[in-house]
């Protein structure tokens, strides 16, 4: 009976500082992740939800793909290309369907088109420019030949002039 009570006494106590530790706000986080149970008919099929997942950005997370975000849209969007692998939609019909309501923005990966030529190549460009600017300035802080450092006939006369003014002073 002692030993009853003694459990008890630490099952109840276990539950006060439960409660405690909870409405103090002490009591670990645990994190919950959305999982979809979608089935599939092949493994094929499996494999390109789960790459399609994660090649497009969820519009809402703005830097989590589909597959990361467990946001409502991601959730919608999960859906959407399911039911697209299910209906026999190729690679390149869902992709075009995210395109066309989603945008570039949708793509991990931006298409290479003309309006994306920048994002492409612009930190190539910015290296270029800057690799050009740095050789400007390295070969402006070379040491001057004897030859950039002469002076002509009537600089020197100048000089000369200063210098005694100077010598006067």
């Amino acid at each position: 009976m002692r030993r009853m009570s003694a459990l008890v006494r630490l099952l109840c106590l276990s539950l006060l500082l439960s409660l405690g530790a909870a409405a103090t706000g002490m009591w670990p986080q645990v994190a919950v992740a959305a999982v979809d149970a979608f089935e599939f008919e092949t493994d094929e099929q499996q494999r390109r939800f789960r790459q399609m997942s994660d090649d497009f950005r969820c519009p809402m997370c703005q830097n989590t793909s589909l597959t990361g975000s467990s946001g409502g849209v991601a959730e919608d969007l999960r859906r959407e290309i399911y039911l697209m692998i299910m209906d026999g939609k190729t690679d390149e019909e869902i992709e075009q369907f995210m395109l066309e309501r989603y945008g570039d923005f949708i793509f991990y990966r931006p298409r290479l088109t003309v309006e994306t030529l920048l994002l492409w190549f612009g930190p190539l460009l910015f290296l270029v420019l800057g690799g050009w600017i740095i050789l400007g300035i390295i070969r402006r802080a070379q040491p001057m030949t004897q030859e950039q450092v002469a002076l002509n006939d009537e600089e020197q006369q100048r000089l000369k002039a200063l210098l005694d003014n100077v010598k006067r002073d």
